[in-house]
């Protein structure tokens, strides 16, 4: 049986990556430097993603196999690796730009794989629900036949949404940064919400894993927002151009 989930994962990261040299060789930034800057990320996110997934574990034998799968925690150390990467190398320029519109597209071709092979979310009586086989791993609605949320088709159609905000907005924003900024801040507002959806247990008051994770995350990125709106940072992204 083929790993969808390890293949698409592969396959986003290979979107993602190439995305990243576009638009770093646009921008004039490709270099050896901005390429150790991807690795940390790689390396961050692969072991983010596996810090993550252990803490819900707490089973050293499975560090490996259920860290596999945390999106959030695999972008916070991608974020973090491509910080310790920066320093080490000592490059002060910002790159976050560049990951922003990569890292979407490169979601939302991975969240295909989850699609194909995880529990696709709690059950409801929209038309749109969907049927997973019963052999779909921890997932009693499948085997009860259930119709359930599309929770990772929902995701995918916010990144695509996202791509195309990004690509769109990247050459009218001018600070350094705001455009990842923007992506982080509008991803951890969908993911709180879309987790309602989504077949997670819940751990505190109704509250799955990663929505604890963002009540500490979200008012960090509304602060960070509200001081770039302050700014005018923002201000291009409103203003109608002008036709000469």
């Amino acid at each position: 049986m083929l790993p969808l989930h390890e293949i698409f994962v592969g396959l986003g990261v290979f979107v993602a990556s190439v995305v990243f040299v576009r638009e770093a060789r646009r921008r004039g930034a490709l270099n050896e430097q901005s390429l150790i800057a991807v690795t940390g990320a790689l390396v961050g996110g692969a072991i983010g993603m596996r810090l993550a997934g252990w803490l819900e574990t707490l089973d050293l034998q499975n560090l490996w196999l259920y860290g596999s799968r945390s999106i959030l925690g695999g972008l916070t150390g991608a974020y973090v690796g491509v910080l310790a990467a920066k320093k080490i190398i000592g490059y002060k320029e910002r790159t976050g730009d560049l990951f922003a519109p990569a890292v979407a597209l490169g979601m939302a071709v991975g969240r295909i794989g989850c699609h194909l092979t995880e529990a696709p979310g709690r059950p409801t009586d929209l038309p749109w629900g969907v049927h997973a086989p019963a052999s779909t791993p921890e997932c009693p609605g499948c085997l009860a036949g259930q119709a359930m949320h599309p929770s990772f088709i929902y995701e995918i159609i916010f990144q695509l949404a996202a791509f195309a905000a990004l690509m769109w907005a990247r050459k009218r924003l001018t600070q350094p940064g705001e455009l990842l900024t923007l992506y982080l801040a509008g991803y951890a507002a969908f993911r709180f919400l879309v987790e309602f959806t989504r077949a997670n247990d819940t751990l505190w008051l109704g509250l799955t894993g990663p929505q604890c994770f963002l009540l500490v995350g979200l008012p960090l990125l509304a602060f960070r927002l509200a001081y770039g709106w302050r700014r005018g940072y923002y201000d291009p992204l409103f203003q109608r151009k002008v036709m000469a």
